[in-house]
């Protein structure tokens, strides 16, 4: 009787070609894994808490995801550690940031200043954006040069305007004080008109300075001494902000939960609690609410192990079907086209 032959094996595959496929499928897990791993690291990078001289501290943030969402994109720390504020007008550098009394004071290059004299420069009217939560504080002072007399209201105010400042808005008071006593400079102005007003909005700002030839802004520092007069005239810009405090943020940094700092995604701009090794949305070491772009990478990584093998073999597969499909220069059919 014949023996029965055993059947041939109707896959015939090169084994060093089996093993360049394996390795560039183990390659394809390795890359699969270690992706969301690295990119749930980099999201816990701490925050920068200065620049310079000046601390960066809740609502602000000088790297993206830190701070409150309101202020985004809204302090920029320069490459000489110059603190910046960024608005519709152009880059303002910050001289200082109060938390307590929450305000920030900037410069304006373009104002006008003591050395300029009576050379009154081109100058750019100051605004901020009205969606963020900032506004011009009332402490701040504007003095506007050689304004025309056919628009603008110029004249002295009654004794009554320092109780009631809001019934003279409307004038441009020639006799302020500052105008007759410019911080800083002596001598003061010569042969020009000056005249203090105080804008409601920065709108009305750039109203003033269509029919005035320069301004300046004088903002009164604290000197923080108790007697009557503890206040001097500073050049600069006062603009007030929002101090947005939350539950979420104080139980974020309370240091008994782990002392975490207060940032959002910057994909969705939810609460986030910044950690040094992880980010939560409630606090540094409650071990049940992880951050779900944490959750994210985890399944991402334990989906990756499986589905590479699938997408391993697929490339495999698809390479096998390549060799034998018809050559036809470049023309698709049927027979030839993969997807």
């Amino acid at each position: 009787m014949a023996s029965k032959s055993s059947p041939k094996s109707s896959c015939n595959i090169n084994p060093t070609l089996f093993c360049s496929y394996l390795i560039q499928i183990l390659f394809t897990i390795f890359t699969l894994i270690q992706l969301p791993i690295s990119l749930t690291e980099a999201k816990t990078s701490q925050c920068r808490t200065s620049c310079g001289q000046i601390p960066i501290n809740y609502p602000f943030g000088i790297d993206d995801g830190c701070g409150s969402p309101y202020y985004r994109h809204i302090l920029v720390c320069s490459e000489k550690d110059q603190l910046v504020l960024r608005t519709p007008s152009g880059l303002y550098p910050i001289q200082n940031v109060s938390y307590s009394d929450p305000h920030i004071l900037i410069t304006d290059p373009f104002m006008w200043n003591c050395q300029d004299g009576n050379n009154f420069r081109p100058t750019r009217p100051f605004s901020l954006d009205t969606s963020i939560r900032f506004s011009l504080s009332p402490q701040n002072d504007y003095l506007f040069f050689n304004c025309s007399e056919n628009d603008v209201i110029m004249e002295s105010k009654p004794m009554f305007c320092e109780r009631f400042p809001e019934q003279c808005d409307s004038t441009c008071d020639t006799s302020s004080y500052l105008c007759r006593h410019l911080p800083r400079c002596s001598s003061g102005l010569l042969g020009s008109s000056c005249c203090s007003y105080y804008p409601k909005g920065s709108a009305s700002l750039r109203m003033m300075l269509r029919h005035c030839a320069s301004y300046t802004s004088v903002y009164w520092r604290n000197l923080g001494v108790t007697p009557t007069f503890n206040q001097v005239p500073e050049y600069g810009i006062r603009v007030d902000f929002e101090l947005p405090v939350t539950s979420s943020c104080l139980l974020c940094e309370d240091s008994n939960k782990g002392g975490g700092t207060c940032g959002f995604d910057t994909g969705t701009e939810d609460f986030l609690c910044l950690c040094d090794k992880r980010n939560v949305t409630t606090y540094c070491r409650d071990q049940k609410n992880l951050h779900s772009s944490a959750v994210v990478a985890g399944t991402l990584s334990a989906v990756s192990v499986a589905g590479a093998f699938g997408i391993g073999a697929g490339i495999w597969y698809l390479r096998k079907l390549r060799a034998k499909a018809p050559v036809t220069h470049g023309v698709q059919s049927n027979e030839n086209r993969l997807f």
